[in-house]
């Protein structure tokens, strides 16, 4: 029988984090909708945050594989 505690948290967590962006993206759209000069760098700067959000997420799974392999675990998939 497969644990249901990681599957609700996991599902709960995905759920509120989904809805808390979808409203903080609404949010700044609309505030950006307000005056258009500003609709360009809201993207511009949510460009960037996506782009520093997945490299370091890039850099902290390397650090994180390559700390695995020193301390010797194995990290292969089966």
């Amino acid at each position: 029988m497969m644990d249901w505690v990681p599957i609700v948290f996991v599902t709960f967590k995905l759920l509120v984090f989904g809805t808390g962006m979808f409203f903080a993206i609404k949010w700044h759209y609309q505030k950006a909708n307000k005056d258009k000069k500003k609709q360009s760098a809201v993207l511009r700067t949510s460009g960037k945050v996506a782009a520093v959000f997945l490299l370091s997420l890039l850099v902290i799974s390397l650090f994180t594989f390559g700390l695995g392999r020193m301390l010797g675990l194995d990290l292969t998939i089966p």
